[in-house]
């Protein structure tokens, strides 16, 4: 059953996101392979994969928990899932203005801040790809 939950976290890890999924993996094994197999074999296999929430919905509450407790690497790749699960900019930006009273004005005013950039890179790449756009070189006249 472990295995099969770490295949299956896997594998939905890859798919949300995208070419970004096995540099992230490896990070995490370098700072503590087991750290890697909890958050693939029961984050992502067991908690991620349950059928009344679609994945759109679960990155939304994920970003809200993220924003609130002021967790800004966990934050940074879950916007960036949120969008290559279906949520628009729109609504994750509204997740946000949403908690603001709750969590604090500028706790919403880190996340939006933070969610900015992710905006525009994720406007200008394909849908489905974490991986950051080089910045363009200026031509001389």
């Amino acid at each position: 059953m472990e295995e099969e939950a770490y295949r299956r976290g896997l594998k939905l890890f890859r798919q949300m996101a995208g070419p970004a999924a096995e540099r992230i993996r490896r990070r995490w094994q370098s700072l503590a392979p087991d750290f890697e197999r909890y958050v693939l074999g029961f984050l992502a296999g067991e908690i991620w994969t349950r059928p009344v929430l679609d994945l759109r919905t679960r990155s939304l509450i994920t970003v809200a928990a993220l924003a609130g407790s002021g967790r800004q690497q966990g934050l940074e790749l879950n916007i960036r899932m949120a969008l290559n699960n279906g949520a628009t900019r729109d609504e994750v930006v509204e997740t946000l203005l949403h908690l603001a009273p709750y969590i604090g004005f500028p706790a919403a005013w880190d996340a939006l801040t933070l969610a900015a950039p992710i905006f525009g890179e994720h406007e200008g790449s394909r849908r489905g790809s974490l991986k950051r756009p080089r910045k363009r070189q200026r031509r001389r006249a």
